[in-house]
């Protein structure tokens, strides 16, 4: 795949700004893109085979194909998935597979007739209608997949890494359906993942934990590119505990309710330690142990990861003072 170029994007808050390649990680995604299907080409497949010892057999043809991901690009040498379908259905109403070959440009022995021919790179993919001569000279079969893809990643704040096993993604088409809905491309996408997609624009979702921190942004990829594209989270993660006294270990068999400013319960568990990611934003936290109530207002803040001490005692003079000094209610 010599000749793919690399774009770096940087997504912040749903928006998209050109940046330079970032040196070597550019080099090792270069190398993943073109590497990440290295599946072992595998030997032409005979379509139909001529009857032996029958003169009025047809002989079949020899017909190479390669694949391209722009029209001026070189030939892909790996990655590739080639079916060669007949274009009559089968019984069951389906076009019948003749031949099929992986990793880069393919050969196929194949009788003289019309054909169906895709190939597919990851989520991307072209069909072409093949017609083979009895006769003649049989050209190499190019088909270009006007494709590329993209690497996801997210930060929370400005540039505080996100742990991976807490993030995921889903990518949407960019047109939104008469239900408004968009169609789903791929759902759970791990982050430093490599999506190939037909060129396009498309939309994706990052979600970070598994309450209410979501970006989207709309993402562009171009053919015969590789686009490093980072999304910007306002969230936090969040450890709630119940202590008897600033500092404390955490009271075990603690029920947590946590409230949006507005009222809306966003998570209940029941654990010492309650963690969990939030968007930016205002919130209070209340702990039920052993028929009692406590509770605390506090604020989650793009990036600052915290501790939040709820005291089983109240302290008169922190009464009125949030996020760090008044603690508790009981």
């Amino acid at each position: 795949m010599t000749g793919i170029s690399i774009a770096v994007r940087w997504a912040l808050a749903g928006a998209l700004v050109l940046g330079p390649a970032f040196g070597g990680l550019a080099q090792d995604a270069f190398k993943s893109f073109k590497q990440l299907d290295s599946t072992a080409k595998m030997p032409k497949l005979n379509a139909f085979s001529a009857t032996p010892g029958n003169p009025n057999a047809m002989a079949s043809r020899d017909v190479a194909m390669e694949a391209r991901l722009t029209s001026d690009g070189a030939a892909m040498q790996e990655g590739l998935s080639w079916r060669v379908f007949s274009p009559i259905p089968g019984e069951d109403g389906k076009l019948p597979l003749v031949a099929s070959s992986e990793g880069g440009s393919a050969d196929f022995q194949l009788l003289p007739g019309n054909y169906f021919v895709n190939v597919a790179f990851g989520r991307a993919g072209v069909t072409k209608k093949l017609a083979v001569p009895a006769e003649g000279d049989m050209e190499k079969q190019v088909l270009v997949l006007d494709a590329g893809g993209f690497v996801l990643n997210a930060v929370a704040g400005s540039d505080a890494p996100i742990p991976q096993n807490k993030l995921s993604f889903s990518v949407y088409s960019s047109e939104v359906r008469e239900d408004g809905e968009r169609g789903l491309v791929m759902s759970d996408v791990k982050p430093n993942t490599i999506v190939r997609l037909n060129a396009g624009t498309y939309h994706v979702v990052s979600e970070y934990g598994d309450i209410n921190a979501v970006v989207r942004a709309d993402i562009q990829v171009e053919a015969g590119k590789l686009t490093q594209a980072v999304l910007q989270h306002k969230a936090a993660e969040i450890t709630l505990k119940l202590v008897s006294q600033p500092g404390g270990e955490a009271i075990a068999d603690t029920a947590w309710s946590v409230l949006t400013g507005s009222g809306d319960v966003v998570s209940e568990s029941v654990s010492a330690f309650s963690t969990m990611v939030l968007a930016e934003g205002e919130y209070t936290a209340v702990a039920r142990n052993k028929d009692k109530i406590y509770q605390r207002e506090f604020t989650v803040k793009s990036g600052e990861n915290k501790d939040i001490e709820v005291l089983m005692r109240y302290d008169p003079q922190l009464a009125g003072v949030k996020d760090g000094q008044q603690v508790s209610q009981e």
